[in-house]
């Protein structure tokens, strides 16, 4: 393969980490926003972050299954077709204003991300040489922040009313005041979900047309004669101990990431006491600081390992976490804007340790850690479930667990990288 299709091959991979970046950083925009049209509590409001995480944990199988089948690329195109399907299904969940039916097409929708994930992220890792994949990775993925703050400007702009009714408000109102006014709050998701589903079709149709260079992972087509069950190869996998440790690791990052991310404008209002518009300004400037870790940590690593990088970044959201908590006014929320750029390396560097060396794994070892993805549902219920019981504050210790965890994986790593330099010489 050329060094012209090379690149052209990253370049396209590239766009669909922004696609799906689209796709799930418009979540923290739907928590408020369905909580206030569908009229539900905090607790409720977190199925929207459960319906996209738990395809994350539903698909990446099947995905890897399908893509051995029909390649990377099929792979691809298929989870294109479902994202924009899913968005499409906005429209008619909006037409009824039924909660059921939005997560229905959320499902669908990171049903066809679980996808384009299980393909892309591998696919980046092993296009290139071996020794800068974890850059190659985290550069791809720093389009999930640009991804970030184009979503938090549209669902803001386009999306959310800034208008917020309280009880009593509510109360005063007719039953058919009441239902106008959340219909049209409902409504409001129709034409950009509809605008980028279309966009993310015709991405779809483009790919299809384009030759993409296969990719051979070492070792792969050896077994040709010789298959082995599907449960002998996961038997297999499980006896993987570094990729098992970063399964682990990504549930508990992907969690965080939920919770910090998901919940971040109705922690403004209730914690800073700003108003929607106000509070969704923050998400902006939290995705700005993510996209500008991604970058950052994409340079650092080429003169600290990324390894160390991610022990010293998850040392520093364990801190800043515990800011968030106990301080009070703006502060607590400026200490999440701390946290949003030292997780931003997080995702990709674990993966790219889980899959290390795995050869003719990749694709299924690839898959188990997309399905640790499921991190995102587990944790986004928890907080809000006990964000309706002791307050959004305290509920924050859910991510302080989950970054704690990191860091002792992380350090454990090190050590383990450490030992084997040592050897070495």
């Amino acid at each position: 393969m050329t060094k012209n299709k090379t690149l052209f091959a990253v370049g396209l991979i590239t766009s669909l980490f922004f696609i799906w970046g689209i796709a799930l950083n418009l979540n923290p925009i739907l928590i408020p926003h369905l909580k206030k049209a569908c009229q539900l509590t905090t607790f409720e409001s977190s199925f929207v972050d459960f319906a996209a995480y738990i395809a994350y944990f539903l698909l990446p199988i099947p995905a890897a299954l399908f893509m051995k089948k029909y390649s990377y690329k099929g792979g691809i195109i298929f989870g294109l077709v479902l994202v924009s399907t899913g968005m499409f299904l906005f429209y008619p969940a909006a037409e009824v204003r039924n909660f059921a039916f939005f997560l229905f097409a959320l499902f669908v929708m990171f049903s066809g991300s679980a996808f384009l994930e299980t393909a892309a992220n591998p696919y980046i890792t092993v296009l290139g040489s071996p020794e800068g994949a974890t850059r190659r990775i985290n550069l791809a993925q720093s389009f999930n922040g640009v991804a970030a703050v184009l979503a938090g400007t549209f669902g803001r702009t386009y999306i959310l009313s800034g208008i917020t009714l309280s009880p009593q408000q509510e109360a005063a109102m007719s039953h058919d005041q009441l239902t106008r006014y959340l219909n049209k709050e409902a409504l409001s998701v129709q034409m950009p979900f509809l605008i980028i589903g279309i966009g993310v079709l015709i991405v779809a149709i483009l790919i299809f047309r384009t030759p993409l260079p296969p990719i051979v992972e070492e070792g792969e087509g050896e077994e040709l004669h010789e298959r082995k069950p599907f449960k002998q190869r996961m038997k297999a996998l499980f006896a993987e101990k570094e990729l098992i440790a970063g399964v682990k690791a990504q549930f508990f990052y992907v969690g965080a990431q939920a919770c910090v991310f998901g919940f971040i404008v109705l922690f403004a209002e209730r914690v800073a006491g700003m108003n929607e518009k106000t509070a969704s300004a923050f998400l902006i400037a939290g995705s700005v600081c993510f996209m500008a870790g991604r970058i950052t940590g994409t340079l650092l690593m080429k003169i600290v390992s990324p390894i160390k990088l991610l022990t010293i970044y998850s040392l520093l959201n364990v801190f800043l976490i515990l800011l968030a908590v106990f301080l009070h006014g703006n502060f607590p929320v400026y200490a999440l804007l701390g946290v949003d750029f030292f997780m931003s390396i997080m995702f990709p560097t674990i993966f790219s340790l889980s899959i290390r060396g795995l050869g003719k794994k990749t694709k299924e070892g690839s898959s188990l850690v997309i399905m640790a993805i499921v991190g995102g549902a587990v944790c986004a219920l928890l907080l809000g479930f006990l964000a309706d019981r002791i307050g959004i504050q305290w509920a924050y210790l859910v991510p302080e667990v989950c970054f704690v965890y990191i860091f002792f994986y992380a350090r454990k790593r090190l050590k383990t990288e450490n030992l084997t330099l040592t050897s070495a010489h």
